[in-house]
């Protein structure tokens, strides 16, 4: 990588912290440290059984796993924290878990790289619910199949929307 394309790099991420921080202090309701945070839909059955991680869902889905981790931000989410931890309290880092880590804040979800390392980057089971229940059962009515804007809205509110320009992978082909 060349000295300038280096320095934009870090100039961008830096400037992309700056002004998270600039719209978090000077609106708390745009706070990702929520402490009750969106529960995003699950199937018509509710959130069923525990968080089991995106490699679970590999032996069946391998098309699909193996596109999500090759293209898909989100497979590799944790890595955004770990460049930009340094500077941030313990506090704003584990704000940022909420939509960096799968399930985080809810029972058997993520809790910290050490203790649940596979649930680190927000995986297969933030849109589409626990897995845990249908790895068991393999049955399609226990998890959640047809995503839709308001899943994606969980995180990608209106104010990160402005601050990171995504384009939801309901559009841009999730998997």
């Amino acid at each position: 990588m060349t000295h300038s394309l280096r320095f934009l790099t870090r100039y961008f991420l830096f400037t992309t912290v700056i002004i998270l921080l600039a719209l978090i202090t000077t609106n708390p309701s745009l706070s990702f440290a929520e402490t009750n945070p969106p529960s995003p839909p699950f199937s018509k059955g509710g959130n069923k059984g525990g968080y089991v991680g995106s490699d679970a869902c590999k032996g069946c889905h391998e098309k699909e796993y193996n596109s999500f981790m090759k293209y898909a931000k989100k497979s590799k989410s944790f890595d955004s924290i770990e460049r930009l931890k340094k500077g941030l309290t313990e506090e704003e880092i584990k704000g940022c878990y909420f939509c960096h880590t799968t399930g985080y804040g809810k029972p058997s979800g993520f809790i910290s790289p050490e203790k649940t390392p596979y649930l680190k980057n927000a995986g297969c089971e933030v849109c589409h619910g626990t897995g845990e229940l249908h790895v068991k059962t393999k049955s399609p009515r226990d998890i959640k199949r047809r995503m839709t804007m308001k899943d994606c809205e969980v995180c990608h509110t209106s104010e990160r929307v402005k601050a990171f320009r995504y384009k939801p992978m309901i559009h841009g082909g999730a998997h």
